[in-house]
């Protein structure tokens, strides 16, 4: 059974433990996910059955809104409430000064990723490292911040919504706003993901592959069974011609193709629809 559809992962299981309870459910072993989700986050979770698992890099996934709520004083090492060493009593804001400092992260940014995060050090998970107590600094990393929204301020909570381009860490977002507040701590006391690019929660309603993927449909236009037995095709039997992915629809099942100079290649053979 293939099938795609967004599930919604609750606060305090990893995600691979989150998928495991969705493969009994679904009665499937093999399944997998896209956008690892931490225990401390909650929110949409794109969930793939079967052979959809392969196409997760060709579906439409970015950019990512969250909302999190930020914990003005709390100093945490991993700038959430897992670790938290003491909370500052800080000053209060006004709203203006809140949403001054909001609306600022917009566009292209530069910061320090959070230690406590999936980077790979010399092969080792950062946040392994960070657990076991090693020292280590991470490179400095771009982002795009397409938009951000200030919810509400409730001091010394701020709750913000931002959306973003692919592997922008929140953690740092909410740190950033707490030093440009003039602030040293500021730890997220929730997050959730609210969608991933057009992928939004839906009550696991089961998705169309062909309405969710990211790259052009082309047309082929030789003999079909060259399709259905995965034979090689010739570049002059496709209506597109231009390098690039695309998919080609074969009614039952489609397949992914890469073309390449004048050659045209399987990327994906046959995914049943």
């Amino acid at each position: 059974m293939n099938r795609l559809f967004v599930a919604y992962k609750p606060t305090g299981i990893s995600s691979n433990f989150f998928l495991t309870k969705l493969k009994r459910k679904y009665k499937t072993k093999k399944a997998g996910f896209s956008g690892t989700l931490d225990p401390f986050a909650k929110g949409v979770l794109l969930i793939g059955i079967g052979s959809y698992t392969k196409l997760f890099r060709f579906l439409d996934k970015t950019p990512k809104t969250y909302r999190a709520t930020l914990w003005l004083g709390a100093k945490s090492d991993s700038l959430d409430t897992e670790l938290i060493e003491n909370v500052d009593i800080v000053k209060e804001f006004s709203e203006d000064e809140v949403l001054h400092v909001v609306k600022s992260l917009e566009g292209e940014l530069e910061y320090e990723p959070p230690i406590f995060s999936a980077k790979r050090i010399d092969g080792q998970r950062a946040y392994d490292l960070a657990r076991a107590g090693v020292e280590f600094t991470l490179n400095k990393i771009n982002s795009t911040i397409l938009e951000t929204k200030l919810i509400s301020y409730c001091h010394p909570f701020i709750t913000f919504e931002a959306t973003v381009s692919e592997g922008t860490y929140i953690r740092s977002l909410g740190r950033i706003i707490a030093n440009r507040l003039g602030l040293e701590f500021g730890s997220l006391s929730a997050l959730e993901r609210l969608c991933e690019g057009q992928f939004r929660y839906n009550d696991e309603k089961v998705l169309d592959i062909k309405k969710s993927l990211n790259i052009p449909q082309n047309f082929y236009t030789g003999e079909s069974d060259n399709l259905k037995y995965g034979r090689v095709l010739a570049l002059e039997d496709l209506e597109i011609k231009e390098e690039g992915y695309y998919w080609l629809d074969s009614g039952s099942f489609i397949s992914v193709i890469n073309i390449v100079k004048t050659e045209v290649k399987y990327e994906l053979g046959r995914i049943e629809c």
